[in-house]
């Protein structure tokens, strides 16, 4: 082992690219996308240093050209799965005693390599595969992600750092050790960084971990695996599974080697496996580690005093970018009716200006949603909103799923501040608008609070200090991510730690060290210099 006190490289946010017309950077992805669009991977199960191909495969297309594949995944059956927990086990021993820095070595060149000789290929992947406009690509696939592996480099020094007191009879010490077992990465499919973050932020602490990328990922997904075994990952730490879901969880928790479940993903979901862990609770080695973010119904609430442009142009973006298809998207507004005029008319003219289609056309704003169980989801709920009494389709409403998974920009405007779309997580591009009574703005926020059962991000929009001071307070626990003029999305590694409480999971803050800690285990170690010979203290004498 190299002898020295090591300094990281210090971390510091990527920066995004502009893709403006005629850079060199779009013509990069320009090209790699049309490379991609054109040929067709095959992607097999990486256990271990195999690349299994079980023949039992699924295609894979773009959602925004449903009938355009792009490729095929192999999937798992389960004795795979027993294969990938045994790989990741027989590989534990030499990646957990590896020295940090050599881990660190890995991770960091994962960074540099994503953001240079693949920033186009896995941009153009995500464009393909998961229907997002260059720039939404850019700051999730290349920019999140770089800064993920880069700043928990640098939490993993910080983290071996913190050491408890010591004397000059005693020397104290703390190891943060990788969990007893293995690490389950359960990732979705609307952030390529979160595909990345979860496996690799758990392997980082020095543990093995199963991962199962979602379906309508696994094209991005392939990459970053060949990212990670480029950057020098040792084969079996990081194991890539896809297949039936059911089965894979079932046969992962009921591994008595189970350490602990990495997890994006939705409310249900996450509630069955606690539930599953919890079934089998007395079969592990250890208490596994919870880690979820779920999700949410993320909130805009604006003030009287607020200026109607930064609101319209908050639910804009906050609501439509990557079509709503984010955790921390704005789904439900609240609007006082003095300012509501304006927002309307400024609102309508921003959607009325949004361009629609490929995102090889990097004029559009809004592509494809991801699928047509997505799709029809949420055509159901606006034909019931333009049914229904209470609600009105005020701005869009219109959906094709001829050629992609199109959805129209939608605005609901609801008399009724508990309507369904209020409620309900979507996950599309669909806001929901409530006008209150300007009188009404303390019995409001009340309303904002306890109207879901998710607290992920949420936002205040006001020029009144009081105003923004009191909804601080009162909406402290709806949300885990709260903004004060701005749209409730886009956090950004190292400077918002992500996460929310209630219904959105376990609020352990991905992009911070406090995510970290969780894959840790620590030992406490006491060295004691000179050790007493006799039993009897000063009080015994006579």
């Amino acid at each position: 082992m190299l002898k020295g006190f090591f300094h990281v490289p210090k971390a510091v946010n990527e920066p995004v690219k502009s893709y403006a017309p005629n850079s060199p950077e779009r013509a990069a992805v320009d090209a790699a996308y049309a490379a991609m669009w054109n040929s067709k991977i095959d992607v097999p199960l990486y256990i271990g240093n195999q690349e299994v191909r079980t023949g039992d495969t699924k295609t894979m297309s773009a959602p925004h050209d449903h009938k355009h594949i792009v490729g095929t995944y192999h999937q798992a059956q389960k004795s795979h799965i027993e294969d990938a927990i045994a790989t990741a086990l027989q590989a534990k021993t030499a990646w957990a005693n590896m020295a940090w820095e050599q881990r660190a070595g890995i991770f960091l060149k994962a960074a540099e390599l994503l953001a240079g000789p693949y920033r186009a290929k896995i941009n153009a992947a995500t464009m393909i595969a998961q229907s997002k406009t260059i720039y939404q690509a850019e700051i999730d696939a290349s920019c999140e992600l770089i800064d993920f592996l880069r700043f928990n480099v640098q939490y993993m020094t910080q983290i071996y750092s913190e050491q408890p007191k010591s004397t000059s009879d005693m020397w104290n010490r703390v190891e943060y050790r990788p969990l007893e077992g293995f690490v389950y990465a359960i990732t979705p499919f609307n952030f390529t960084a979160i595909a990345g973050n979860l496996p690799t932020s758990a392997a980082l602490m020095g543990n093995v971990v199963v991962w199962k990328p979602a379906a309508t990922q696994v094209y991005s997904a392939n990459l970053l695996m060949q990212i990670f075994k480029e950057a020098g990952l040792p084969n079996g730490v990081i194991n890539m599974v896809m297949g039936d879901s059911g089965m894979i969880t079932e046969t992962l928790l009921a591994s008595p080697d189970f350490a602990g479940v990495h997890f994006t993903g939705s409310t249900g979901v996450f509630n069955d496996i606690w539930a599953k862990i919890g079934t089998n609770i007395s079969k592990y080695k250890t208490y596994p580690r919870i880690v979820g973010e779920t999700g949410g119904k993320d909130f805009i609430i604006a003030h009287p005093s607020a200026n109607s442009k930064q609101v319209s142009t908050g639910i804009a973006r906050g609501a439509f970018e990557y079509q709503g298809q984010k955790c921390s998207a704005a789904s439900r507004v609240y609007v006082p009716q003095s300012l509501w005029p304006a927002v309307k008319s400024e609102l309508e003219a921003d959607l009325k200006s949004m361009k629609m289609g490929s995102p090889e056309d990097m004029s559009n704003f809004i592509t494809a949603v991801i699928s047509e169980t997505s799709f029809d989801k949420l055509a159901r709920f606006i034909d019931q909103a333009k049914k229904d009494a209470d609600a009105e389709v005020i701005i869009g409403g219109n959906y094709d799923k001829s050629k992609g998974y199109f959805i129209e920009p939608t605005v609901i405007l609801t008399t009724n501040p508990k309507y369904t779309t209020m409620e309900t997580e979507l996950f599309g591009p669909v806001v929901t608008i409530y006008v209150y009574e300007d009188a009404k703005w303390h019995e409001t926020l009340k309303l904002v609070d306890t109207t879901s059962e998710y607290a992920l991000t949420g936002a205040v929009f006001s020029q009144d200090r009081y105003a923004i001071e009191e909804a601080t307070i009162a909406l402290q626990n709806a949300a885990g991510n709260f903004y004060i003029n701005d749209k409730p999305t886009g956090a950004v590694v190292g400077m918002q730690p992500f996460g929310g409480a209630r219904g959105s999971g376990t609020n352990d803050k991905a992009g911070s060290m406090q995510n970290l800690l969780r894959w840790t285990s620590a030992r406490t170690i006491k060295e004691t210099f000179v050790t007493p010979v006799d039993y009897r203290y000063p009080f015994l004498g006579e």
